[in-house]
């Protein structure tokens, strides 16, 4: 154990000088697109780049399934071209291309009636991939624990390794969040809130890791955020109770603030979407500002190499050291905003099941 963290810097000051070597050649010559960098991680796209060796680009090319003006197409993202033409576009096959337009740009398109629309795209995208194996992470933390409590009795020996370190979260999460904060319906909602937990934790956790199949920006994704918090909006709002919602329409205040203009009622129907709406943005913003920093600590490198050897060389150590801080910070920020969203969506629930106030 007392190795950890030198064995940690040591990964990730790899992890950080590998990409500036592969890159240096490319600085030297015409510098770099800290836009492309920056937005080629934190997007979505078709295709997984994965790294570049001697000016070669090792990229896992997707499917592509669209449904466009002639009908269902599925190819391989390869069939794009990876030269632009002269609208900025990368033309592929059955007319569609990769639209380099500020509206639609990185997305698949056609032109219709002299205009660029874009078709019904389900295509298997670097976000979908990485979801994927998100998913089947999550499935291996949950089945292994319970292969080993189906095996063994409670007066047996604690467990030890990774079935240990799981025990360990879940009773963390689940007497110091859920049960805290549901109480006796803890046990009716820990299954959703478990599943929050992990699922965000190691998407966060993989979102850091700097290769392969880690990479993935999925919590840094709106649409993922926007999910997650929609699933707390759903089971707060259909399960909540009576009370609950004689306090939302009904609240009680003095009269003149519900009647007859319903300025109580109104707010707190309000704060039944800008709830879950904290959740989504919370998450989102967080996550994404952590990756956007990190990449950025990494570029200056490239930007002080543009100047010169000497300013370069200099502000490498100090990127590189801010760069592994970031990294270390990043990890306890991944564990905090899981904790975060899964206390807060625990405490909306419980807000959801209150009685009718004794008199």
């Amino acid at each position: 154990m007392k190795y950890i963290r030198q064995i940690l810097a040591i990964v990730l000051l790899i992890a950080f000088i590998s990409p500036i070597h592969a890159e240096e050649k490319g600085v030297k010559e015409g510098g770099i697109d800290l836009k492309e960098i920056l937005f080629g991680h934190i997007n979505d796209s078709y295709d997984w780049h994965i790294a570049t060796i001697n000016g070669h680009h090792v990229t896992l090319h997707l499917p592509v399934i669209v449904k466009s003006s002639s009908g269902w197409h599925a190819f391989c993202s390869s069939a794009f071209s990876e030269d632009v033409d002269a609208h900025g576009n990368r033309p592929g096959p059955y007319g569609l291309y990769i639209s380099g337009s500020e509206e639609n740009e990185n997305k698949i398109c056609e032109i219709v009636n002299g205009q660029e629309v874009r078709p019904l795209d389900i295509s298997i995208t670097k976000t979908v991939v990485v979801l994927f194996i998100d998913a089947i992470l999550l499935l291996l933390c949950i089945l292994i624990p319970a292969r080993w409590c189906k095996k063994h009795k409670p007066e047996d020996p604690a467990p030890k390794g990774f079935v240990g370190l799981m025990h360990i979260f879940i009773m963390y999460i689940y007497d110091d969040v859920i049960k805290a904060s549901l109480g006796k319906e803890a046990n009716k909602y820990a299954p959703y809130l478990l599943t929050c937990f992990f699922f965000i934790f190691i998407a966060n956790i993989m979102g850091i890791v700097p290769f392969p199949p880690g990479g993935g920006n999925l919590t840094g994704n709106i649409t993922i955020t926007f999910f997650l918090a929609l699933c707390t909006f759903l089971i707060t709002n259909f399960t909540g109770t009576k009370a609950y919602w004689k306090d939302i329409f009904w609240p009680e205040v003095p009269t003149w603030l519900k009647a007859p203009i319903p300025l109580m009622p109104i707010i707190e129907f309000f704060s039944i979407f800008t709830k879950p709406l904290a959740l989504m943005i919370r998450l989102f913003a967080n996550m994404l500002a952590g990756h956007a920093i990190a990449l950025s600590l990494a570029c200056i490198i490239f930007i002080m190499f543009g100047i010169n050897a000497a300013a370069g060389t200099s502000m490498t150590v100090v990127s590189v050291a801010m760069s592994i801080f970031m990294m270390l910070l990043e990890v306890l920020v991944c564990f905090i905003q899981a904790l975060v969203f899964t206390m807060l969506s625990s405490v909306f629930i419980s807000l959801a099941h209150v009685h009718e106030h004794s008199k």
